[in-house]
């Protein structure tokens, strides 16, 4: 029996808040009789609190759990992440040299020296080590922290460990194109690689709507327009609630905007929409399932991303796509444009521009004809592209192809 880790900072196990990308991917090993080892922190991100290991000893998994001990951290961009993560990073180094007898090493990125420890361990003993890049660091760092020189020499770290860890690869998953071509950009190798989707399970999405949608209280002439995700610098969230006060006062009142989840911004943006006159109501975090209904209860999903935010195809998307609305973009990521234009399930907007995020609620508000195509069109792409049992079988084609 073929022995694989997953390694990662960031998995949501039982009632907790998180990913699922990894979690799934170990259940779908296993089911295939790989022995699959998930190693984790024991710091959970979301809830910026230490796990009860005990606690998770005492579930059920198909795969065995193996945590990394890290210091922890209160915030996401804080110094303390950064010396914790280098803990951590050097307690999975000691992890492996105690039992790495591995046949594939599968490590996410970032946090980039955790993965630079298993790129580096898993070179020296000669296992096939496959990277999936889920985010860009420090990238992504400069949407906080963007001052000329200053953010070069802080960031130039992260960089460094980036650039090793893809020049130490044996294959490449990315959840975007943009993604997946990120290792190959300064490091022109001949590894192979995949894009694949972060997606969901339609099953579970659509379980989980038809459980609570009847515990949503709709006004037959309600419309909503909802955002879920992070309310943090990346995302254009304040747009969403000036826009409601201006649809408000344009006469529209039955426009309501939902936003659920939550982050760093939430309270100063709640406060703002105390004092406006739009229909905004912060929902707050809900559960997987939850947030399923409130996506299929809504009439508009938005995509919502300051200009210069640098993701590209997110979390979300696949559940925005599996409740079958259309959706408004406001991502600048070339490659997530084109998709929303090529398969027609929703509308590219400028961002950070009030009237013009209005005009496009507007445009779907009145097209009945417009909102059902682009619907019909966004469930399509969900079940052909981000339905984790279909699309994850070009992950584990990779990892058989490095193994044998």
């Amino acid at each position: 029996m073929k022995r694989i880790a997953i390694i990662t900072m960031g998995v949501k196990l039982n009632n907790e808040n998180g990913y699922t990308r990894f979690r799934f991917l170990a259940e779908f090993l296993s089911k295939k009789g790989y022995d699959v080892d998930l190693i984790t922190t024991s710091f959970q991100h979301w809830a910026k609190e230490h796990r009860e290991l005990d606690k998770v000893a005492q579930e059920d998994y198909p795969f065995k759990i193996r945590f990394i001990s890290e210091p922890g951290y209160k915030k996401n961009i804080d110094l303390r992440r950064i010396v914790s993560h280098r803990i951590a990073a050097g307690n999975l180094k000691d992890m492996l040299r105690q039992d790495g007898a591995y046949d594939l090493i599968y490590c996410e990125i970032p946090p980039n020296d955790v993965a630079l420890a298993a790129a580096r361990y898993a070179k020296k003993n000669d296992i096939p080590f496959v990277v999936d890049v889920n985010d860009l660091w420090p990238e992504a760092m400069r949407m906080v922290i963007d001052i000329p020189i200053v953010s070069n020499m802080l960031f130039y770290p992260l960089l460094r460990d980036a650039e090793k860890v893809y020049s130490l690869c044996s294959g490449v998953v990315g959840t975007s194109d943009e993604y997946a071509g990120r290792p190959f950009l300064r490091n022109k190798r001949n590894v192979p690689s995949e894009t694949v989707y972060v997606g969901n399970e339609l099953k579970v999405f659509d379980e989980g709507a038809e459980r609570f949608m009847p515990e949503l209280k709709k006004g037959e002439d309600e419309f909503w327009v909802t955002y879920a995700g992070t309310i943090g610098t990346s995302y254009d969230i304040k747009t969403m609630v000036l826009s409601a006060d201006y649809l408000k006062r344009r006469g529209y009142d039955n426009i309501f905007i939902k936003i659920l989840g939550g982050g760093p911004l939430k309270d100063e943006l709640e406060n703002l929409a105390y004092t406006l006159k739009g229909n905004v109501e912060f929902v707050g975090y809900a559960p997987y399932e939850k947030m399923a209904a409130y996506l299929k209860k809504s009439d508009v999903l938005v995509n919502s991303f300051v200009k210069k935010a640098p993701q590209s195809i997110v979390t979300k998307i696949g559940d925005y796509l599996a409740a079958g609305k259309p959706m408004i973009n406001t991502c600048s990521s070339l490659e997530f444009r084109e998709k929303v234009e090529t398969d027609k399930f929703g509308i590219n907007i400028e961002a950070e521009n009030v009237e013009i995020l209005a005009d496009a609620i507007l445009k779907l508000y009145k097209d009945v004809n417009m909102r059902k195509h682009m619907g019909e069109m966004a469930r399509k792409v969900a079940e052909e592209e981000f339905d984790r049992p279909i699309s994850y079988k070009k992950i584990v084609d990779l990892m058989e192809k490095l193994m044998s």
